[in-house]
């Protein structure tokens, strides 16, 4: 397992990421977890979450052992993502797995040919299935882990199969109120293309910071993601202007205005009771989205959890426009 980390950290370094939109598979950057989606989206360091691991392998642990999570998500436009997640433990020596199912169905289109004349309806799917494990260095509180993910999308008859690898590493201890990781998503290949041109998965890297208050029931937590690209930033049509000979000029995008998108905030109220409160902010989600003179409250998520016995209920609501939200529920089962 040792060796498998080291070749797939030395390969990821020979890769350059492209920022979503710009490569396929996009789909798996986006959270299916209404615990993490309450807390702004990109959280990297919930160790005690079985659907944490999709997303940070370092994260996989006893902890999880035998925990299973249904999760869907109503996404802009309609789109429906659901994903399932579970752990299991073998023994101290061995440790523990992690699997997970991600599946996004963008509904039914209806089909054309070049004068136009309908052909009948078809469909379009991206699927993804991953198996992850965590090693824990010995006599340490740091923990390596890797993600193998094997991914298929279908448009119509055309279809692309590619495979793909997460890094994580993660220092998190009991004894310490402070945890941190460093994790490389989506590293690999499209084997099978749509057509003839090859495209790139959508690698980022990212870090992952919490910090749990000694006397208050609150966590914090801080995302700074897509490290492998300084500008990140796209100009909000909204914010252009147009001169009294009609020259539009777009929105010029500063220093700290594009360094600010690189940060997710969120804490989340009351961790180890039946009842907690989450909420995040997601800044490039705010910026992008907003309006001129009207509050919209972009970037903006909530969301709660409510344990039952063997049995937590989340629930999420993440802001995005005035014209689209979207609502995130997980169900998470201990089987033990």
């Amino acid at each position: 397992m040792k060796n498998i980390l080291l070749f797939l950290l030395l390969f990821s370094t020979h890769l350059f990421s492209q920022v979503g939109g710009e490569s396929i598979y996009n789909f798996l950057n986006i959270s299916s977890s209404a615990r993490q989606a309450g807390l702004g989206g990109n959280v990297l360091t919930l160790t005690d979450d079985v659907n944490q691991p999709i997303w940070n392998p370092a994260t996989v642990n006893g902890d999880i052992h035998n925990k299973l999570s249904v999760n869907y998500l109503n996404y802009l436009a309609d789109l429906n993502l659901a994903s399932v997640a579970y752990a299991y433990k073998f023994n101290d020596k061995v440790g523990a797995f992690h699997t997970s199912i991600n599946y996004l169905n963008y509904g039914k289109f209806i089909g054309a040919d070049e004068q136009g004349v309908e052909t009948g309806s078809f469909k379009a799917y991206d699927l993804a299935f991953s198996v992850g494990y965590a090693y824990n260095i010995p006599q340490s509180d740091f923990f390596v882990g890797t993600n193998i993910k094997l991914i298929n999308s279908v448009i119509e008859n055309y279809s692309s199969i590619g495979i793909g690898a997460d890094l994580g590493i993660l220092f998190s201890s009991e004894d310490i109120p402070y945890s941190f990781t460093f994790v490389i998503r989506n590293i690999g290949y499209q084997i099978t293309v749509y057509d003839e041109i090859r495209e790139d998965l959508p690698t980022q890297m990212d870090l992952g910071f919490s910090y749990r208050l000694q006397n208050v029931p609150i966590v914090w937590f801080l995302t700074i993601d897509n490290l492998q690209q300084w500008d990140i930033s796209v100009s909000n049509p909204s914010n252009s202007t147009t001169s009294i000979e009609g020259v539009v000029t777009e929105e010029e995008i500063g220093f700290f205005d594009n360094a600010i998108r690189h940060f997710t905030i969120g804490t989340e109220l009351f961790s180890k009771r039946a009842f907690n409160i989450r909420l995040g902010y997601n800044f490039r989600r705010s910026k992008e989205l907003q309006l001129i003179d009207k509050r919209t409250f972009s970037g903006f998520t909530a969301g709660f959890g409510l344990k039952m016995n063997k049995l937590k209920f989340s629930y999420a609501f993440s802001k995005y426009h005035p014209a689209s939200n979207a609502s995130t529920f997980s169900l998470q089962i201990n089987l033990n």
